[in-house]
């Protein structure tokens, strides 16, 4: 068989797809060996297929093994006859001929379109799950192409990556249409039946991680760390940050210049709110901070299970728990203790020493 165009496609397939012939040419010797077997019912025997992309040759040979007594003569054959064919033949070998098939008929030529289709497929999957593999935990640019009743299919990369966001990852309060470009983390990549799929997300708080490491290059330097995050997403954030060096304000590195770094961040999450918390090793003064905006009079350890009770202002108690307790709420998870927050005349009441801590300073909301 001669198909120099044939081989022609195939290159031009690798250009486009970046594919390596080679694997074209697995798939099509695969594809025809099975289109072999089909068109023959059983009958070709073991049958091995050839490529020569340099000549253009697709050639067919009939292999069968060397044996004392033949029991099954499609895939074995005598030694003498095999020496008939070359004397050199002994028992075990393998004897190769060189055979021209009939023309396949249409469920033959269907058989290697689907194996060689098949294998394209999941040649390109593989790919694409490999290009992506390394992007867990990463921030990537989308197009939202499709939205279905729960969840939104977003474009990434080449257009050959489906990016999905369940219900649980998509904001509340945000809104998504066809054809907008949005920033989403990657949360994991997986390959599925449609090939590679990625699960990602607008709602955790790996997002918030990435965009601060995006906008402060301190962050990214290693300069300032993050040492925790807690999130109720389209509505408040509070984010514990650490400096390594004690002459950098690392307070200062996440806001920028007139704000000009956190507000670019609030803008991507349209609008959320932003606590920025610097970190401390001593868990009551960290405690204090952690409540901001609202100012702490004092934190006491009450156990010995990470439990402590906030006390601050009576006017400040409100805006210390928040609104249905998510100030409060966040502080608790950012902290990993749990706070009683009480206002300062119902702590007197109850007759409570405090242990007095460093004073927040009154931020606005």
């Amino acid at each position: 068989m001669t198909n120099k165009d044939f081989f022609l496609a195939l290159a031009d397939l690798e250009r486009e797809k970046g594919i390596p012939q080679q694997v074209f040419l697995d798939a099509l010797e695969n594809a025809l060996v099975s289109a072999c077997k089909k068109q023959y019912a059983g009958g070709a025997g073991a049958v091995e297929v050839r490529t020569n992309p340099e000549k253009g040759t697709i050639d067919f040979f009939t292999v069968r093994t060397v044996v004392e007594e033949v029991a099954d003569r499609e895939n074995e054959i005598s030694l003498e006859d095999a020496q008939k064919i070359k004397k050199s033949y002994k028992l075990g070998d393998k004897v190769t001929e060189k055979f021209v098939p009939k023309d396949f008929s249409r469920i033959a030529a269907q058989t290697a379109k689907q194996v060689i289709l098949q294998k394209l497929n999941e040649t390109e999957r593989d790919a694409a799950v490999s290009e992506f593999s390394d992007k867990e935990g990463e921030l990537l640019m989308g197009v939202v192409r499709k939205i279905d009743a729960r969840n939104v299919y977003i474009e990434l990369g080449k257009g050959q990556v489906e990016g999905l966001m369940l219900p649980s990852d998509q904001v509340p309060g945000e809104k998504y249409n066809v054809n907008d470009k949005i920033k989403v983390f990657v949360k994991r990549v997986k390959s599925g039946f449609r090939g590679a799929q990625v699960l990602v997300s607008r709602s955790s708080s790996g997002l918030v991680r990435k965009l601060f490491e995006e906008e402060v290059p301190e962050i990214k330097q290693g300069t300032v760390v993050i040492k925790d995050i807690s999130r109720e997403p389209g509505a408040r954030t509070k984010i514990a940050i650490y400096s390594e060096d004690a002459r950098v304000d690392a307070i200062g590195a996440c806001v920028g210049n007139k704000g000009a770094r956190v507000n670019a961040i609030v803008e991507e999450l349209k609008g959320e709110k932003i606590d920025i918390i610097p970190w401390s090793e001593n868990p009551l003064e960290f405690i204090a901070k952690a409540l901001s905006p609202a100012k702490v009079i004092s934190v006491t350890q009450l156990d010995e299970d990470k439990t402590a009770m906030a006390v601050v202002p009576d006017d400040k108690l409100s805006l210390a728990i928040g609104k249905d307790g998510q100030n409060a709420r966040l502080a608790v998870r950012l902290t990993g203790w749990k706070i009683d927050v009480k206002s300062e005349s119902a702590a007197a009441k109850l007759g409570l020493s405090v242990q007095k801590v460093e004073e927040v300073e009154e931020d606005g909301e």
